[in-house]
């Protein structure tokens, strides 16, 4: 007994056992408990277009600069409506094979914001393609590279039914002449990001987030209107991607607010309407759809948006407030109901 340590043979044995008991209890054990979870009852699964444009994310390395993980904390309320859970990661952590697992979606920096929920937060297919093929075209300051490869340049003659043309500017064009097309990689991939929406636990369950110092409430303008909001933070975050920091659009693709008669209009009714409803009015003539938001905003959000719009760039127009923007949402309701 007391030789155990001059005998090789057995402490090679004895060493072996403990390493495999070990990595038994504390890896291979935990990683089938990982199998097991189940899907989220409102997750929907991965369509077979949405699996490919996975595949794709991974293969151009998205991970490197995009997290898909709402932590915790205050800060990533702007991500997320609760922090992420396991059960999140139901259908994209299967393996790809016996032997290999599939690849991580956390990410581990922000280089580029948060995909946990960029589906609701963007869910034009319009933007997405654009962004792609030059980040710049919407996001200015963007200091994401292009993925042109993940698209085709090619005369009108040769466009064929059913392919997609992007609305890419003519100041972003090489060869003025020519139309740019997207590729099915490319449509696959923003199939995938567009699906990337965060599932509702139901309930009302304790995800909290923990809260950071306490800032003082920033009222949006106006006399009653959505008190406590920013509107021109809400809009930064919901709308300038599109139309821009300076309402100034993207000409061709994504309308100007500044100046726009809909905006200034005294009466908000339209402009609440296509913030609730979407838009697709001007599709024929180039500009992409707008995506419906009465999903994603509640009623004191849209008026402190729609009230920085109508304040901002040269606007002037009255203030809206949430119970405008309750009467025409409840309108709305009766007339989809009809």
């Amino acid at each position: 007994m007391f030789n155990f340590h001059n005998n090789h043979k057995n402490l090679v044995i004895t060493s072996a056992i403990v390493y495999i008991g070990l990595s038994t209890l504390i890896a291979i054990i935990p990683a089938f408990k990982m199998q097991e979870a189940m899907p989220l009852p409102s997750m929907k699964a991965m369509t077979p277009q949405e699996m490919s444009g996975l595949k794709m994310y991974t293969a151009e390395n998205c991970m490197a600069c995009h997290t898909q993980q709402v932590r915790n904390i205050e800060m990533d309320k702007m991500w997320g409506d609760r922090p992420s859970v396991a059960a999140d990661y139901y259908y994209s952590k299967k393996r790809l094979d016996v032997w290999r697992q599939s690849p991580s979606l956390l990410g581990s920096e922000r280089t580029g914001p948060d995909l946990t929920n960029i589906g609701k937060r963007q869910s034009g297919k319009d933007w997405h393609l654009l962004h792609l093929y030059n980040p710049r075209i919407v996001v200015k300051e963007s200091i994401m590279p292009g993925f042109p490869w993940l698209f085709v340049e090619k005369d009108s003659t040769q466009i064929k039914k059913g392919e997609v043309v992007v609305p890419v500017p003519a100041e972003f064009l090489k060869h003025k002449d020519k139309k740019i097309v997207a590729t099915t990689k490319a449509l696959d991939l923003v199939a995938y990001l567009i699906s990337l929406k965060q599932p509702d636990l139901g309930g009302d369950p304790d995800w909290n987030f923990i809260p950071a110092a306490e800032k003082k409430k920033v009222a949006s303008g106006g006399d009653g209107v959505a008190e406590g909001l920013d509107g021109a933070m809400l809009y930064t975050n919901t709308c300038a991607t599109c139309h821009q920091a300076d309402g100034k659009g993207i000409a061709g693709t994504f309308p100007e607010l500044a100046g726009s008669k809909i905006v200034n209009n005294p009466d908000p009714e339209q402009l609440i309407t296509i913030v609730l409803d979407g838009y697709s009015g001007r599709v024929s003539q180039g500009f992409a759809p707008m995506p419906p938001f009465g999903e994603t905003l509640s009623d004191e959000e849209i008026a402190a948006i729609t009230t920085h719009e109508r304040s901002s760039w040269g606007n002037d127009a009255p203030a809206v407030k949430p119970e405008d923007v309750k009467r025409i949402r409840e309108y709305l309701k009766t007339v989809t109901k009809k």
